[in-house]
């Protein structure tokens, strides 16, 4: 990828930050007038996003840190098609582009939003949650993109670059401190080792939260993290036309867990027995909408540690690039939960599970040179990935023990070829053809039975566009592709012979049509992006919960029948002085669920609401599917003022995001709907090029908006009474902090 900006000095920077308009990061200069050009490998080459017939956005570091990001669930906050819910555990927190992602706790379950790190998928979507530091720019890829980037990948990708080795010796130092007492270090260093031929970056993180909740039983906090992470890279260049990139890097950390009950019935009782009323099983916490305490006697939180390496071999035959990408990935998690939310002695039900997944990628493509009139890509993938869950629940209630295992081995073959048949005019097309063999075991343990089961899955998806350059500023471009998310088994508690006999949960597939055109004007201070786009899922996989006889929910995947999403995406920058610029997303979303006739109901509904029939279901045919606001946008103003006669610049940024109401459940449960808000963060500063130092004050959220993360119904745990929990985000509440950093 061509480099528009130096990733080791801000000092060189006058404005860095998001160009909206789907490009990489980019830098203005002091004397620039206009945005330089932006370069993408969204079709695994590198291209001006102007001239890209897809919808990609993407996020530079620096965009990130004057938004407040830094972790994985903030990038909702940037990115207006993005969806990023969080759960009480990583292993259930999930991803939605465009109002479709994957929400299931099934250890076999790959997500309808393809992660990528560094050219490597990432099998494991929970790993994509540890850490986000030393990043050069995160590319988001809406709609499917299953030709180039596999099954995974049926509703989009998220594709993150970290930073790159440089050629002469520098480095940077990063510090954080929070008035809720987050504080963090960072830094790298980063040049070449004896020769021009052999370069390194290495680079060191460390932050400590302890959370923005109150365990009322022993007064600690929880809803943080503590993690540290190490990345290395080694560049070597032997020959002029050949490089070699080794990357390793190294996470390990843990994240604390507290759900405070923001609604609760008095007459709620723990389990339905009257001796555990609220003042027994909440004693001492006033329940409401702005609580931000809890009462667990068990430490609920999750410990985890990943460890990865890479190799990328680019080997340049003048024609075309051969590329070689391997990627080796270990991942291990234990998670600890509260099952019974409360620290009273008469009951105590707890949860432990430990997680490890492996998997081992490998990827050659060939990339035809780009100044030719045809282009083509044309690779191989190949991907053994295994995951083991060992899980218990009890010993009171919704008693669990098993052990399970699952196993994927993926082969592919993939082209895509770019034909200028006339001056302006580009034909593209692309094809896929995968297969892939999946089994998994299953011991249930508590009820001494035993499951094991394969099968096999083969497909092709295809992908066409045509594009016209009006003018070497305006380009116009319609496409259609499909996706594939293959077959699974649902590996969870209550896995009995009769799922074993139904066989594994039917592919998800999907159609998508998309027409955009990408504009500049006044000399590239204007750029308008405008996409619409229109899709089909059909069998689409997603999580439910059935409640038992007993009154304690099960979580089970099923197939949704038929799913379509449309709407329309604005990405827009301006330059409005030399000193102030101003960056708008917005996305405008119908999703809707197409036909779903047989489906499970939410807690407490009753025939009128219409839960009716032996089992209980509904008919959620016409409704809008789980996380899918009808509009979210996102504004950045960047502004920065050269003090005269001093070496000093002034620097400021709003940053303003905003997101519609959406349900966080699938089955439309009333108790579990997040109301529209928006949030506001501003940041002022004071840099210092020449010396290459810079220092920043900044308030998250100034006006104090309230809103969820994540919200529960426990209905079914309290005696069908109303139960709601909630997972609070890091902004729930207003806080301020210091950013400093240096770099030479």
């Amino acid at each position: 990828m061509r480099r528009l900006f130096s990733s080791t000095s801000l000092s060189n920077c006058v404005i860095a930050g998001l160009m909206a308009v789907g490009g990489a990061s980019v830098v203005h200069a002091a004397e620039a007038p206009a945005v330089d050009e932006v370069i993408v490998t969204a079709q695994k080459r590198a291209e001006n996003v102007q001239s890209v017939p897809q919808a990609v956005q993407v996020v530079s570091a620096n965009q990130l840190a004057a938004a407040g990001v830094r972790e994985f669930t903030d990038l909702t906050k940037l990115a207006p098609s993005l969806v990023v819910r969080p759960a009480e555990q990583p292993v259930n927190s999930s991803v939605s582009i465009r109002g479709i992602g994957t929400f299931a706790f099934s250890i076999g379950v790959e997500p309808s939003v393809a992660i990528q790190v560094d050219d490597v998928p990432v099998a494991f979507q929970a790993r994509a949650f540890t850490d986000l530091s030393d990043i050069e720019h995160i590319e988001v890829l809406r709609g499917p993109q299953s030709t180039l980037y596999g099954k995974s990948a049926s509703a989009g990708l998220i594709n993150i670059a970290t930073r790159a080795p440089t050629a002469a010796l520098s480095g940077n130092l990063n510090v954080l401190g929070t008035t809720d007492d987050e504080y963090g270090v960072g830094g790298s260093v980063s040049g070449p080792i004896m020769s021009d031929k052999l370069e390194y970056r290495l680079s060191a993180n460390y932050d400590k939260f302890d959370g923005n909740v109150r365990n009322v039983f022993n007064g600690d906090k929880a809803g943080g993290r503590d993690f540290y992470s190490v990345h290395g890279k080694l560049l070597w260049t032997p020959m002029s036309n050949f490089t070699a990139t080794v990357g390793w890097n190294y996470v390990n950390g843990g994240t604390t867990v507290g759900r405070p009950f923001t609604a609760l019935a008095p007459n709620a009782t723990l389990r339905g027995n009257p001796a555990i009323p609220p003042s027994v099983f909440e004693a001492g916490i006033t329940v409401g909408p702005d609580n931000t305490s809890f009462a667990n006697n068990f430490k609920a939180k999750t410990d985890y540690e990943d460890n990865s390496q890479s190799v990328k071999l680019e080997w340049d035959l003048g024609f075309a690039t051969l590329v070689s990408v391997t990627g080796n990935d270990n991942y291990t998690e234990t998670d600890l939960l509260d099952v019974d939310e409360t620290a009273s002695a008469l009951i105590d039900n707890r949860q432990i599970g430990d997680f490890k997944s492996g998997q081992v990628t490998q990827e050659i493509r060939l990339v035809s040179r780009s100044d030719q009139p045809f282009r083509y890509t044309v690779g191989a993938f190949y991907a053994d990935v295994d995951y083991v869950r060992n899980f218990f629940r009890g010993p009171v209630f919704s008693q669990a023990r098993w052990y399970a295992t699952s196993g994927s081995k993926q082969t592919a073959a993939f082209g895509q070829a770019d034909w200028e048949f006339i001056p302006g005019t580009t034909l593209t097309g692309g094809l896929r053809y995968q297969d892939e063999k999946i089994d998994y075991t299953f011991n249930d343990i508590l009820n001494n039975a035993k499951f094991a089961g394969n099968a096999t899955d083969d497909f092709w998806t295809y992908h066409a566009a045509l594009n016209h350059q009006f003018t070497k500023d305006i380009m116009g471009y319609a496409s259609y592709s499909t996706g594939h998310k293959g077959q699974t088994y649902d590996l969870t508690t209550g896995f009995n012979l009769n799922r074993q006999l139904a066989g594994p949960i039917r592919p998800e597939t999907s159609k998508s049509w998309e027409a955009g055109m990408r504009s500049q004007f006044f000399e590239h201070r204007l750029t308008v992006n405008l996409t619409g786009f229109y899709a089909e899922y059909q069998n689409f996989q997603a999580q439910g919960i059935e409640t038992l006889p007993d009154g304690t929910s099960n979580f089970r995947l099923t197939n949704v029948g038929k799913l379509r999403t449309q709407g329309v995406e604005l990405d827009s920058m301006a330059r409005l002085t030399e000193e102030l610029r101003l960056d708008v997303s917005a996305a405008f979303l119908d999703a809707q669920i197409t036909s779903f006739p047989v489906a499970q109901c939410y807690p407490l509904q009753t025939a009128a609401q219409g839960c009716t029939g032996s089992p209980a279901r509904q008919n959620l045919t016409g409704a809008t599917p789980a996380q899918s606001p009808k509009v979210k946008l996102s504004a950045d103003l960047d502004y920065v003022h050269q003090l005269s006669g001093t070496p000093f610049q002034l620097t400021g940024t709003a940053s303003y995001a905003y997101q519609s109401k959406i349900n966080f459940s699938l089955n439309q449960d009333p108790q579990t709907i997040q109301k529209g808000y928006g949030v506001l963060n501003l940041t002022a500063g004071i840099r210092n090029p020449s010396q290459h130092y810079e220092v920043s004050a900044f308030v998250n959220n100034v006006f104090n908006q309230h809103y969820y993360a994540d919200i529960f119904d426990q209905a079914g745990t309290y005696n069908n009474m109303l139960a709601n929990q909630v997972i609070l985000p890091r902004d729930f509440k207003t806080f301020g902090g210091i950013r400093a950093s240096y770099s030479f």
